[in-house]
């Protein structure tokens, strides 16, 4: 069949220089993960390409419609819509667009010493299934970001921009449930109702029965929803918010320190003072007397 590796109606490439690459190799802030090489092929026919002893770098492809093949080793993965693959570096591999329903796809090689941290979503097909929130299009607009940034020029400040906006690129793909909870509705996520009662009775010296009962759970079921889902036991969890809120109050506020413990929701000062000592690591005197510097 006729091959075709690039020349694209309406493509996209941008290839870092490889004097820019030594730049970035320099610069502590993004050396541990950069981009070299990105683009997009829309009905990229023919799209054909082979690597005997593959590149230095990782290879994402993502695609948006069509069809294609990636070929490692004696296993081929067939790359349907919304799905990625990531071909590891220094790796022998061919990747190739479907002759009838040829894909369309974002890709970008990437490198840096961080890069192998991504090894969980490296060397297979991953479906980032559709739904209402699946905030594909905010995933397609970091690529752009990206790409448009590189496009300007290869300031100091653009490589910068770029190469951190790569890490929420890779997240967006190794995070896709992370990703999509901004999206989520909180109406009935139990959760989400806990955080916003927990908020609106800030000032409440609350009990883990209160919330529990004003969620319509009980305390053991509502208690192991509520760890699992934050990584934090609720009480702990409010404890947490108090702090902020402490913060905020010793920051834009001339108020004591017990005055803000009773406004939290503390009868005991010197308990406030140690809740926020544990958490904050430093007492509220401390925390106000350097914020004031």
């Amino acid at each position: 069949m006729p091959k075709r590796i690039e020349g694209f109606p309406g493509e996209v490439v941008i290839v870092v220089p490889g004097m820019i690459i030594e730049t970035i190799k320099k610069n502590p802030l993004i050396n541990s993960l950069y981009v070299t090489d990105i683009g997009f092929y829309p009905n990229a026919k023919f799209h054909h390409r082979t690597r005997k002893e593959g590149i230095s770098e990782h290879i994402l492809i993502y695609n948006l419609e069509g069809k294609g093949w990636i070929k490692i080793g004696n296993k081929e993965h067939k790359i349907l819509p919304n799905h990625f693959f990531i071909i590891p570096a220094n790796t022998s591999h061919t990747y190739y667009a479907d002759k009838k329903e040829p894909w369309n796809i974002y890709w970008i090689h990437f490198a840096g010493d961080k890069s192998h941290l991504f090894s969980k979503i490296i060397g297979q097909t991953k479906e980032i299934t559709p739904s209402p929130i699946s905030r594909n299009k905010e995933r397609i607009d970091l690529f752009v970001e990206i790409i448009v940034n590189l496009s300007l020029g290869y300031s100091r400040e653009n490589l910068e921009y770029a190469n951190l906006c790569l890490w929420h690129l890779m997240a967006s793909f190794t995070y896709i449930n992370q990703f999509r909870q901004i999206k989520k509705e909180t109406e009935h996520d139990v959760t989400s109702q806990a955080i916003n009662y927990m908020k609106e009775n800030i000032n409440k010296p609350l009990k883990l029965n209160e919330i529990s009962n004003a969620i319509g759970y009980s305390h053991s079921h509502f208690s192991k929803l509520f760890s699992e889902k934050t990584g934090h036991a609720p009480m702990e969890y409010f404890n947490h918010l108090k702090m902020q809120e402490a913060c905020k109050w010793l920051d834009t506020t001339k108020l004591s320190i017990a005055e803000v413990a009773n406004n939290l929701g503390y009868n005991d000062p010197f308990y406030f003072s140690r809740t926020f000592k544990r958490i904050m690591l430093q007492s509220p005197a401390h925390y106000r007397k350097r914020n004031q510097m």
